[in-house]
């Protein structure tokens, strides 16, 4: 076995054992409340922006696309279901992901690299406290809490920019728009996209602490760092995103 595959599985290994010591110290006291508070603020005020933004393009593009495709076919009636159910049960979770480990994901490694190279990491531990239930829990939960927010917003944007492209834009039927949305939809749609964005914010905080944790090689290894924390994610994201909408797929029964 080369030594790059023994590197990358090194560094599976200890990313494993960061997910399970933040699942060890979730239950420990004291909880570290003020700085959730302003882990959430944080990412939530670098990410509500950009988020609100890209998802009007998304819902559009899939408005137009889909309403094009049904009007070929003969089915313009269920444009509504086919453009917002793809919002909620995909682009939804997907934008909230990409924004979530671009924006919150790099803030949060370069933030836990600088303090790592300024060896403040180490000086924590020589004085009995743990980095991961003082800097590291907090944040994951403010990501995954946020990322379920985020969600929510994309979708309401979503749906709404895709109504809009259809109807005005396309010249569909704003009562047929809404009927057969609510003929297909059910909340399982909706429980699924939030699941999804709660796993995403978990991945997303989690690798992007790691990274962080691990830089070296100062500023320079930071900024690595950081790049490679948002590239992981990424990977990491479309992975389990594909197994998540497999799983519903099988396991909940879709209206006909």
């Amino acid at each position: 076995m080369s030594n790059p595959a023994i590197g990358a599985l090194r560094q599976s290994g200890s990313l494993f054992a960061l997910v399970l010591d933040v699942f060890r110290a979730l239950p420990k006291r004291p909880f570290q409340a003020k700085e959730f508070i302003q882990q959430c603020w944080f990412i939530a005020s670098v990410t509500i922006v950009p988020t609100a933004l890209v998802s009007i393009p998304f819902g559009a593009v899939i408005a137009l696309q889909l309403g094009t495709l049904t009007r070929q076919l003969g089915a313009q009636s269920f444009t509504g279901a086919a453009s917002v159910l793809a919002v909620i049960r995909e682009a939804s979770p997907i934008v909230t992901a990409l924004l979530i480990a671009g924006a919150g994901g790099s803030a949060i490694c370069a933030d836990l690299g600088s303090r790592k190279i300024r060896e403040e990491i180490d000086a924590m531990e020589v004085l009995g406290i743990s980095p991961i239930q003082r800097l590291v829990v907090p944040r994951v939960l403010a990501a995954m809490l946020v990322a379920l927010l985020l969600n929510g917003l994309v979708s309401v944007v979503g749906v709404a920019g895709g109504y809009f492209f259809n109807v005005i834009i396309q010249g569909g039927t704003p009562g047929a728009y809404i009927a057969s949305f609510t003929a297909l939809a059910q909340l399982a749609d909706l429980w699924t996209s939030e699941i999804k964005a709660v796993i995403f914010g978990f991945i997303a905080a989690v690798v992007a602490s790691y990274k962080g944790l691990t830089a070296g090689g100062g500023p320079k290894g930071v900024g690595d760092a950081v790049n490679q924390s948002v590239v992981i994610t990424f990977m990491f994201l479309f992975v389990v995103n594909f197994v998540v909408s497999a799983i519903y797929f099988q396991v909940v029964p879709q209206k006909i």
